[in-house]
């Protein structure tokens, strides 16, 4: 089990200050990962690609119930924490549980944030993307891999039983 990869904000902060200091980058992204799926796997190694080491916020429950709606998420924060500390292209995972990761950017103050395809820099959150021009990091949006999503996901199983 790959759980020394899942990390407080607190020691994912001191990893940043590291890589900055060596010059090396630290790749930032968030989400909520529910159903990991192909998409979510070629997203998170394309990131990966793009920097030294690769960090996930990840989305707690209530935060996702917050953002998702009650019936959300599907499994558990921390077994999603797990799943996703199992892959070879992650680095460290976090765990935060407000709607926003505002907070987390200002601690943890990544070189760069990413993205995936169905979001545009315009798009992001207004304080998520001021605390990242606050800190620095440059922001990318990868490219989105079409039809794969969680939600595709979950009404394809719901229609299949109909």
């Amino acid at each position: 089990m790959a759980v020394s990869k899942i990390v407080s904000v607190e020691q994912l902060a001191a990893v940043s200050a590291q890589c900055k200091a060596s010059g090396r980058v630290l790749v930032f992204t968030n989400g909520c990962f529910d159903l990991l799926h192909v998409g979510h796997v070629r997203y998170l190694q394309a990131a990966r690609a793009r920097g030294d080491l690769l960090a996930i916020a990840l989305n707690g429950d209530d935060s996702i119930r917050a953002l998702k709606g009650p019936t959300r998420p599907l499994n558990s924060e921390l077994e999603r924490a797990e799943v996703l500390a199992a892959l070879a292209c992650i680095d460290f995972v976090t765990l935060f549980h407000s709607p926003r990761v505002t907070e987390v950017i200002q601690e943890v103050r990544p070189q760069l944030y990413v993205k995936g395809g169905d979001y545009t820099v315009d798009a992001l959150d207004p304080g998520e993307r001021a605390a990242l021009e606050a800190v620095g990091a440059a922001i990318e949006i990868l490219e989105l891999v079409p039809g794969k999503s969680t939600t595709a996901i979950i009404h394809k199983m719901a229609n299949s039983h109909a």
